[in-house]
């Protein structure tokens, strides 16, 4: 059945809307208040959450990838998300556009120059500022470029997509397939029952939010950042300062706000289109004038570095080193943080744009093409970044923000990269928040699918004063506001995705599809040993009507308990 034929999702859900809400806003007056008691309580917890749960980010995170290949490739593959005759919304080019635009375009863009040439030319030895990859120091420099890109790919490929995956199956699977609420919690009903309409669901739920509106602050934050430093560079300004940034902070989220109430189908759509081509345009104009041999030569060492220092990559944890573990908590734990706080609004938005596909196409389509499209961004980025540094060129100094814009500064035509980054940083920014909101929105109505657009605008609102209250945190290092926070924040999130795995796998053992199958493998196995039996080789297999049985009432055919074993009878012999 549809979703709107399961409950009422016109009505704002005020248990879950009010105390999320209230506590939003007061870590909002907290943040404007005393700024510094807040960096400090955040600082506090982030060391709480790396030295006892540190371990379990980096564990969870493989698992998530081992997760997903597994349903793909297994029998449970070819169950579609929907009816069995339903058909993908969207176009493939234009959900691929909207799930990667929503997923990480902003942290692409920042971090698509700075995380590469960071490992490459950073200090492997100083905790205080970790930036060299552990175990790299005084390494040559070919070696170290190729472990760089392996480290920056695993960070940003397969592991954050197996993420996104996990949430986006279990909620689509819930909503398309079993007419369930959009909701995080529903996606738990075949473990807890009817008690994922009461207090523990709405836990849940106020947890995703939480996590939804942190994450994607973190987000907002780094394009904020960026656009400034653009800003900077082609103006010729001095140092911006706090007040421009959220000046920076307010215009975008007045805009994303604008876009989120237009809805999926018109806003989303057109700004992750329109953001795709920018992007390529920008990726082909530093590929064709930069240093394109050595890109080309570089991308398939970087594949087999990858592959190869894969395990080593996966097991490092924080009793390796003082240096390791503040490496682990300025990157590694952090990406991970950052992912998994990412999962509710990516999940849940991938998931509203995935009904019709199946399992194996889903997992293959947002594991595998956005895996890919990040090897060769960073690849072309990175590369050249890391290719201008060996040469000399210092695209290094500046800081994190500046990196991009001093690798286009090596190039023609560099005041037009910079003006076309600022753009597609921008627009990053709207789309993500835009995705976010929409979702925070949904969880706040009971799962509807086309939210209002009071709690829309709410939760917009939002988003924009946290990230500037994490900017604030963070003072002169503005990255460190944005990071503990995230890690604190998914902390409660890790825990609900590892039962989510759970409850997936259980409602999928009994989906009809599953259930037919297992029917069909057991009666003609049991017919053919009653033909064997019988006849030895000289048997056939026929399927008639069972006149003992009376005739089953009419039942729709899009209705799957109709074929839950009811409508077949035991093939003879």
């Amino acid at each position: 059945m549809e979703v709107e034929e399961a409950q009422d999702t016109s009505k704002l859900d005020r248990v879950v809307f009010g105390i999320t809400a209230g506590l939003a806003i007061g870590f909002l007056v907290w943040g404007f208040v005393s700024t510094n008691s807040l960096s400090n309580a955040s600082g506090d917890a982030l060391g709480w959450a790396m030295e006892y749960l540190g371990w379990f980010f980096v564990l969870t995170a493989s698992g998530f990838v081992v997760f997903a290949i597994w349903l793909a490739l297994g029998k449970y593959g070819g169950i579609p998300l929907g009816r069995d005759d339903d058909e993908p919304e969207f176009r493939t080019s234009s959900w691929i556009a909207m799930m990667f635009s929503a997923g990480m375009g902003i942290g692409l863009m920042f971090y698509g120059v700075s995380e590469p040439l960071t490992f490459f030319a950073g200090d492997a030895t100083d905790p205080d500022l970790p930036a060299g990859i552990p175990g790299t120091d005084g390494m040559d420099q070919v070696e170290l470029a190729r472990q760089a890109m392996a480290q920056t790919l695993f960070h940003w490929t397969l592991h954050p997509w197996a993420i996104y995956a996990v949430v986006g199956l279990a909620i689509a699977y819930g909503v398309f397939r079993k007419g369930r609420l959009q909701l995080v919690s529903s996606a738990f009903e075949s473990l807890l029952g009817k008690r994922v309409h009461g207090p523990v669901g709405k836990v849940i739920d106020m947890l995703a939010i939480f996590a939804t509106l942190f994450g994607s602050a973190a987000s907002l934050g780094l394009g904020a950042l960026q656009i400034k430093e653009g800003v900077q560079i082609f103006g010729g300004a001095g140092e911006i300062g706090n007040g421009v940034l959220v000046g920076i902070i307010t215009f975008l989220t007045i805009c994303f706000i604008l876009s989120a109430v237009s809805g999926v189908s018109r806003g989303i759509q057109y700004l992750s289109n329109i953001n795709m081509v920018l992007a390529l345009l920008l990726a082909l104009f530093v590929f064709i004038v930069g240093p394109t041999m050595f890109i080309l030569n570089f991308l398939p060492s970087v594949m087999t570095e990858y592959v190869g220092l894969m395990p080593e990559m996966a097991g490092r944890v924080n009793g390796q080193g003082a240096y390791t573990e503040s490496w682990l908590t300025y990157y590694t734990v952090f990406y991970w943080a950052w992912w998994i706080s990412w999962t509710p609004f990516v999940g849940m938005f991938i998931a509203r744009i995935s009904k019709g596909r199946t399992i194996r196409q889903f997992v293959t389509g947002v594991l595998l093409v956005p895996s890919l499209v990040s090897l060769v961004w960073f690849a072309i980025f990175g590369g050249a970044a890391i290719k201008f540094e060996m040469d000399g060129k210092g695209v290094y100094d500046g800081g994190a923000e500046a990196q991009l814009f001093n690798t286009l500064d090596q190039l023609p035509w560099a005041s037009i990269a910079t003006v076309l980054v600022i753009i597609l940083v921008g627009i990053f920014f709207v789309s993500g928040a835009d995705a976010a909101s929409i979702v925070m929105g949904s969880l706040s109505q009971h799962g509807a699918l086309e939210p209002k657009r009071a709690p829309v605008i709410f939760w917009g609102v939002a988003t924009g004063a946290v990230a500037a209250v994490m900017l604030l945190i963070g003072g002169q290092t503005a990255l460190d506001g944005l990071k503990n926070i995230t890690i604190v924040a998914a902390v409660p999130f890790v825990f609900v995705m590892v039962g989510l795995c759970v409850a997936l796998v259980k409602d999928l053992a009994h989906d009809p599809l599953v259930v037919r199958r297992q029917y069909a493998v057991e009666a003609v196995h049991q017919a053919v040993v009653t033909g064997v039996t019988e006849h030895g080789d000289d048997f056939m297999l026929s399927v008639e009507r069972d006149e003992s049985v009376e005739e089953p009432e009419e039942t729709s055919a899009d209705d799957p308990e109709a074929t839950d074993g009811k409508a077949a009878g035991p093939a003879t012999g």
